[in-house]
């Protein structure tokens, strides 16, 4: 049965020789992901409203595209790592 520490910034798993640890802190990166994305697909939204300026709307569409298909990689990536936990010594007393 895994056991689970919750601390300020991170959550820690153990998985029998490994530990799981959850990263809180990249919460304010996704956030400021998430406002640039919002903000692309905006502006690209208010370009599209004048002929001139309607292929920088598009290039600014296509960003925001491959930003959510990159947005979960990145989140499984910052959100977690893994690393072996030293040996337990057993006392015989």
């Amino acid at each position: 049965m895994p056991k689970i520490k919750d601390e300020d910034n991170y959550i820690d798993i153990q998985l029998g020789k490994f530990q799981l640890f959850f990263n809180k802190k990249y919460r304010l990166i996704s956030l400021t992901n998430d406002i640039a994305l919002g903000l692309w697909f905006f502006i690209g939204s208010i370009f599209f409203l004048w002929k001139e300026t309607q292929t920088i709307g598009t290039v600014l569409f296509i960003l925001g595209s491959a930003q959510l298909l990159i947005r979960p990689l990145l989140k499984i990536i910052h959100a977690f790592y893994l690393k072996r936990t030293p040996p337990h010594h057993q006392d015989d007393s």
